[in-house]
């Protein structure tokens, strides 16, 4: 789902800090299995290296949250952030399939599915994830090539 605000409406939020807003920018929890499946995808498969991967966790994160009205705390709450434009729930994860191309295109099919049915999808395996998928910690990644795209905890 696409944020109705306006594109780069955090840069005039004195509580977001300032980060550089010309890579793509994917908000995700730093503490899941599955969001760090998604992180390490995101790495192998972005070959132009134009996404950034910023956990949850970080003061950038939960600002960005809270910025488009999210709860840091809710598992629900994830935003892909591209040129200026928030985007939640499955529609994030379109978008972000999109961003990386290639194999990650395979995603768009969710376009075709309404709107209400891509939410429900979503709503369940967020709030499941940890359940099912587990636990682990992203910003531990030993791979340099990940490292260098974990923003907002300098």
């Amino acid at each position: 789902m696409k944020d109705a605000r306006e594109p780069f409406s955090y840069q005039s939020d004195e509580n977001v800090p300032y980060f550089d807003d010309t890579f793509v920018v994917a908000v995700m929890d730093g503490e899941c299995a599955l969001c760090t499946f998604g992180a390490r995808l995101i790495d192998r498969f972005d070959k132009n290296r134009k996404i950034r991967i910023c956990p949850v966790q970080s003061p950038l994160g939960r600002a960005l949250l809270v910025h488009f009205q999210m709860d840091p705390t809710d598992p629900e709450s994830w935003v892909f952030l591209e040129n200026g434009i928030a985007w939640t729930s499955f529609d994030a994860w379109i978008k972000a399939g999109e961003a990386v191309g290639g194999i990650g295109n395979l995603i768009r099919f969710f376009w075709v599915v309404p709107q209400p049915i891509r939410d429900w999808i979503y709503r369940r395996i967020a709030r499941n994830r940890i359940a099912v998928f587990g636990t682990a910690d992203m910003c531990s990644l030993p791979n340099p090539s990940f490292r260098a795209r974990l923003i907002g905890d300098e």
